[in-house]
């Protein structure tokens, strides 16, 4: 930029002497020359305005000088020749680097180092290349994995990763030559784009399982990415993995008994691992996992199954069944393994038959009793399977119709791929020991002992002589109540291939079409149909395989892993309600129906809820709301305590039609009576109301106690314990010389009036001139005692009534009154002392009088109380309440 004080100019005039002006020619310059030294010829080159380098860089232009000349005038003055001048405007840094465009955006793949990413560029308005030209770049965001050069490209300097970072976001400023920054930074996105790799997309690790939700999809938005990769077809395997949840999967959790009613089996099945109990007390000593019933044999113990239990005579046909988990037997050389065996109790070492597992095989030896038929005969099976020593729950059921056995083993059917033959048993005297995880020696040793100790896990041992199983109740017995499912298989599309297999664990789907293959596993879907099924993780597998056409090298689809969180189930809170304490009469326990103890029992199921607060601007905490539910009942057990039942003059009785048309079964004992079988709550209900207790000998019997408590699941979920007492009434006889007591006692007045008269009659019969006369004087009485009854009997009743109930008090007993008619001798009560055996006669007159007065209100032995308070009288208010209280027994300080 040239100075407004401009640039010094000389002229050199040899004739005239001076200068007088200088003149520039060219329009519109921004230039002026201004004479300093007319002498000397100099003078000054300046700017009449500011200059500005960016909208012009230099001028060029035609200057001249001229003379004084001879007269005033300008025309007259001379001109000297003409000077080119040439100016260069000087920069200065004024403005600022600013970049082409706001903010730049480049997509990168992850894995790979790149030159240039993308370029940046800046610009600047100064006019010099000092100024106006970009020198330097910077990244000024800090710790990136970027760098730029000084042209403005970008590049990563380490391999970019999607699964660590998506995008990257970095500030970016310019430096002209001048080392001015940039005005304004550039922002520069940069998104990482993953390396296509094939796979299932858009799907959750965690799949949460509500009990009750049905069937929920798994993977309701997965897809399947190719990579633009030429697919002929693809199989896909889904895979529920629940081995580590129950006996395998999720199972009802009932006793064998009731899924063996459940599921139809025949009856006469006998377990030989139930819970332990007082009548089943054999696997006490075993260690159990209470939860499901599943007994664990270590190598150390065995069982006696005792005798009477399982007949010794099994039949040709029969059926044992049983959970087992085992694994590879320890130590080089195995030896057998025993889960059943039945052998000679002493003496002798004869295995009658037995179950045993030898090798990872398993062996079923059956040895007949010797007949007629003195020949070789099939007596040992052998199974082997994978499945005997891979440590997994299985199901096993041997069905026994000889000389052929059949193994079901998780509801498929397996022949022996060995049979061997061996002699009959010859019969003998000996008795026979049934064991189970041990077998018993009892001869050829010094000491009877366990031997082949099994390792494993049993449950659910059972057998069922004189009858096999049918496959459909095999089936039903190991079936799981979780597993896999698909929505609607009518939109599965066509092409698609579905397979199932027995236990609905796993699903293999094949197509050749990548829409239908998704659209299929949309719709898998986790089931589990228990109301309150065991929470916990199940895992899930899917597995692909695919066919490219004809190509050498395939995509490869990597399993996917994730697992169905089933949530814990509301736990059920089951109440027992009724009546816990009543009275009955004597007879009625002696009665051929005894008396019924639960006649309004009531079983209710409810379950908190939380509810939320009204007001929504409130922050109090949620409250809890109690909802009834309904669910199943496998057993209740009505106790009996304070000793057990006495069969020679007690028991507790059911009809058996009570419970075969509630498909409920039940045992009695002299500790109470149970009932067993999965039920709803309404026909144990039903049940309970029916159970009876009799007493042929109740006169020395005070009260019964009892206790009832039921279950639901095995004892998962359980009752209250609900007491009940039942007291027995006794009757109080009279001897023949007392009078019978009445409902109405007579009143006080009578004794006052009456009494001395008839003692007067009777003391001085000497003086009465006729009998006549006594009759009339008895006659007058009568009529006055009538009268006076009419008119004074609600003014002294209170008195009387109140008296009657201050001794009634002293008695301290309770009674249920709602049977039961309470009389009460008047004349016990007032008899005035000094009387003697002469006034009998006359007080069975008067005996008789009262009789008739009171007649509509003293008779009826089964009158409730508004009955009693009828006969006694219409007078209400404080007349009545006394009367109540004279029927009524205060038990207020009874003892319970």
């Amino acid at each position: 930029m040239v100075s407004p004080t401009g640039s010094p100019l000389t002229v050199f005039h040899p004739s005239a002497g001076e200068i007088c002006a200088f003149k520039i020619h060219g329009q519109e310059l921004p230039f002026e020359a201004v004479v300093l030294n007319k002498t000397s010829g100099e003078g000054r080159l300046r700017a009449k305005s500011a200059i500005d380098c960016e909208l012009q860089k230099e001028y060029t232009f035609i200057i001249q000088a001229y003379d004084c000349g001879a007269g005033p005038r300008e025309t007259a003055w001379k001109k000297s020749h003409k000077a080119v001048v040439h100016i260069q405007v000087k920069d200065v840094n004024e403005f600022a680097p600013t970049f082409k465009e706001p903010a730049y955006k480049a997509i990168v793949t992850e894995d790979k180092i790149y030159d240039s990413i993308l370029q940046v560029e800046a610009i600047d308005e100064d006019c010099s290349p000092q100024y106006s030209q970009i020198c330097n770049y910077e990244i000024v965001t800090t710790d990136v994995p970027f760098a730029i050069d000084r042209n403005g490209n970008i590049r990563n300097t380490e391999k970019l990763s999607y699964d660590k970072q998506h995008q990257y976001e970095i500030l970016v400023t310019a430096y002209d030559c001048g080392q001015k920054p940039a005005a304004q930074d550039t922002l520069v996105q940069v998104d990482v784009k993953p390396v296509c790799k094939p796979g299932w997309q858009d799907w959750t690790k965690r799949i949460e399982y509500q009990p009750g939700s049905g069937s929920v999809p798994l993977f309701p938005s997965i897809h399947l990415e190719t990579c633009e990769g030429a697919v002929s077809s693809i199989q896909i395997t889904t895979e529920l993995q629940t081995n580590y949840i129950g006996k395998g999967c999720d199972r009802e959790t009932y006793s064998e008994k009731s899924l063996q009613k459940l599921c139809g089996a025949s009856s006469g099945i006998i377990d030989l691992l139930p819970s332990p109990s007082a009548a089943t007390n054999w696997t006490a000593g075993l260690l159990v996992d209470s939860s499901e019933m599943i007994f664990k044999f270590d190598g150390r113990q065995g069982a006696k199954i005792p005798d009477g239990i399982v007949p010794k005579n099994l039949t040709d046909q029969f059926t044992i069944t049983m959970w087992m988990k085992h694994g590879p037997s320890p130590g080089v050389r195995a030896e057998k393994e025993t889960i059943l065996c039945n052998s000679d109790k002493t003496e002798m070492n004869r295995h009658h038959y037995a179950l045993y597992v030898h090798n990872c095989r398993l062996v079923f030896l059956l040895r007949k009793d010797f007949d007629q038929a003195d020949t070789f005969r099939p007596a040992e099976f052998h199974w082997k399977l994978d499945q005997i020593c891979d440590k997994e729950w299985h199901y096993y059921v041997i069905n026994v119709e000889f000389p052929v056995v059949t193994l079901y083993m998780d509801g498929a059917t397996y022949e022996p791929y060995l049979v061997t033959n061996d002699w009959p048993i010859h019969p003998s005297h000996i008795a026979m020991q049934l064991t189970v995880g041990a077998c018993w020696q009892g001869g050829e040793v010094t000491k009877p002992r366990f031997a082949q100790f099994f390792h494993g896990s049993l449950a659910s041992l059972t057998i069922r002589p004189g009858k096999m199983e049918s496959q459909k109740v095999i089936s039903c017995l190991q079936a799981c109540k979780e597993g896999l499912d698909i929505n609607s298989l009518e939109s599965l599309g066509q092409g698609i291939k579905y397979h199932f297999n027995p236990s609905q664990s796993t699903l293999v789907m094949e197509g050749d079409d990548i829409g239908n293959i998704d659209r299929a596993l949309q719709k898998v879907s986790y089931i589990n149909s228990r109301q309150f099924p065991t929470a916990g993780v199940r895992r899930l597998k899917v597995s692909s395989k695919v066919q490219c056409f004809g190509e050498d090298v395939c995509i490869s689809i990597p399993d996917m892993d994730a697992y169905v969180m089933v949530l814990q189930a509301i736990e059920p809170q089951i109440t027992l309600r009724g009546t816990d304490r009543f009275w009955r009469p004597a007879a009625q326990f002696e009665s051929a129906r005894g008396v019924i103890l639960f006649p309004d029992i009531k079983i209710v199921s409810t379950f908190a809820k939380a509810e939320a607060p009204g007001d929504l601007r409130t922050t109090a905490p949620k409250s809890a709301v109690l909802e009834e539910m309904l669910h199943n009942l496998d057993f209740c057990d009505i106790l009996v305590l304070g000793g057990d039942l006495d069969p020679r003059q007690e028991c507790l009785e059911l009809n058996h039609s009570e419970l075969h048309q509630r498909h409920l079964d039940a045992t009695n004992s002299t500790a109470g009576y149970s009932i067993y079988g999965v039920g709803s709550m309404s026909r144990y209900e039903q049940v309970l109301r029916h159970i009876r207790y009799r007493n042929w000998h109740p006169a020395s019997l005070e009260a019964r106690r009892f206790r009832i408590k039921c279950s639901e699941l095995n004892g998962r979920y359980t009752s209250n314990e609900f007491n009940l007492e039942v007291s027995v009434l006794h009757e109080f006889r009279v001897s023949d010389k007392e009078h019978v007591n009445h409902l109405i006692m007579q009143p006080p007045f009578l004794q006052s009036v009456h009494h001395p008269e008839s003692r007067s009659s009777f003391q001085h019969s000497s003086v009465v001139p006729s009998i006549a006369t006594v009759v009339i004087i008895i006659s007058v009485c009568m009529l006055v005692f009538v009268v006076a009854m009419g008119v004074y009997r609600v003014r002294i009743a209170h008195q009387h009534f109140t008296q009657e109930t201050e001794a009634a008090k002293e008695a301290e007993m309770d009674w249920d009154d709602s049977a039961l008619t309470i009389t009460v001798n008047p004349m016990e009560k007032h008899e005035t002392p000094g009387r003697g055996e002469d006034e009998t006669e006359e007080e069975e007159e008067e005996e008789e009088v009262e009789e008739d007065l009171s007649s509509g209100s003293s008779d009826s032995d089964d009158s409730d109380e508004e009955e009693v308070e009828e006969g006694v009288g219409r007078g209400r208010h404080g007349q009545s309440g006394a009367r109540q209280a004279q029927l009524e027994w205060d038990d207020s300080t009874l003892p319970y």
